[in-house]
């Protein structure tokens, strides 16, 4: 009986993914004439030819890898830290690979419907950013799981759904800050979270529970806010904040957005120095370093997730049906605590 190579094989031989010994053999989307080259070659040299491809794999014929972007009226995305740094990570992959990005943004108005994208051959792939726990989001993730479609979530987790997801550890990420604000010795930490519709949102409120109770404090239900991620809506927590500095020592805001905002809010208001909170903030973005004082921020390694969830969707296959057993993808990256001026006592280091 001849041994029929596999698509693994002849990826491992040519020294590059699965995905890379798809294209090149289905001859889909531009590849570097070298990779054509180093492919053709391994797998003329294991007699594995497009034919026996099609046997066993399902043709890909876009060459696209889609990414779908929320919905959010006004909002400069690609000038956000958290987009700009996800897309860039997913489009080095990308293009590591020989695919294009196609950037589809959801319509409010209308049912999602991610199978489609495939059905019309518009996408081999597609990964979701921006997801939240709403009927018509879960309904159109399960038809995907389904279907047996490639897909993945970025910064997002359903409980027990099984979907293919790879995150940063929000939980940890949040107890960081919160543990770091109750070293320099603050007690009354306040929290101005993002929509509670996020599992990041809810990971990161675990956290600053975890902290408080791991130092003893019972948890204070009028110490917690919440915004929506933007900077106007830090400065709006700002107003409400600046009238209880005498019980608000601190605050652990989700995002630097918000908590750069509110810095700028306390400020406008009059607030000084003196009697500034401290204030960590969450991502780390560049904007973290240029505020005054500079802002401490949980980093989060978000162009590692989008390689990763690149180089793990464009890996899985095309089965066609959901009954077809793969391998889930769950990643979750550790994030660091990066402490600067903000959220230091007067006088610390």
């Amino acid at each position: 009986m001849i041994a029929i190579a596999s698509r693994k094989e002849v990826a491992e031989l040519g020294g590059v993914s699965e995905a890379t010994v798809s294209r090149v053999l289905n001859n889909v989307g531009p590849l570097k004439e070298k990779t054509k080259e180093k492919v053709l070659a391994a797998a003329r040299e294991l007699g594995y030819t497009p034919s026996s491809l099609a046997r066993s794999f399902a043709r890909r014929r876009s060459g696209n890898l889609g990414v779908i972007m929320p919905y959010l009226p006004k909002a400069r995305l690609f000038s956000a830290y958290y987009f700009s740094e996800i897309l860039s990570g997913i489009g080095s992959r990308a293009r590591e690979e020989g695919y294009d990005l196609l950037m589809i943004f959801r319509d409010a108005d209308e049912p999602l419907d991610y199978c489609g994208l495939f059905r019309m051959r518009k996408v081999d792939a597609c990964i979701v950013l921006g997801a939240k726990e709403e009927a018509g989001e879960l309904a159109a993730l399960r038809q995907l799981k389904q279907e047996g479609h490639p897909y993945c979530l970025i910064n997002q987790h359903f409980a027990g759904e099984g979907f293919h997801e790879v995150d940063a550890d929000h939980v940890e990420g949040c107890q960081l800050a919160v543990k770091h604000l109750l070293q320099q010795g603050f007690t009354r930490i306040a929290f101005l979270n993002g929509p509670q519709a996020y599992s990041n949102s809810r990971d990161r409120l675990e956290g600053y529970m975890r902290a408080l109770q791991e130092a003893g404090i019972p948890a204070d239900p009028s110490l917690l806010f919440e915004g929506n991620f933007s900077r106007r809506s830090g400065m709006a927590a700002a107003q409400v904040i600046a009238a209880q500095l005498e019980r608000i020592e601190a605050v652990a805001a989700a995002n630097d957005r918000m908590a750069i905002g509110l810095q700028q809010g306390l400020r406008e208001l009059g607030i000084p120095a003196e009697r500034m909170p401290a204030i960590v903030g969450y991502d780390d973005s560049d904007a973290a370093e240029l505020t005054t004082p500079a802002l401490s921020s949980v980093r989060v390694p978000f162009y590692q997730l989008g390689e990763i969830a690149a180089a793990k969707v464009l890996e899985l296959p095309e089965s066609g049906s959901g009954d077809t057993v793969q391998e889930i993808i769950q990643v979750k990256l550790p994030a660091k605590l990066i402490v600067r001026a903000s959220s230091l006592r007067l006088g610390g280091m």
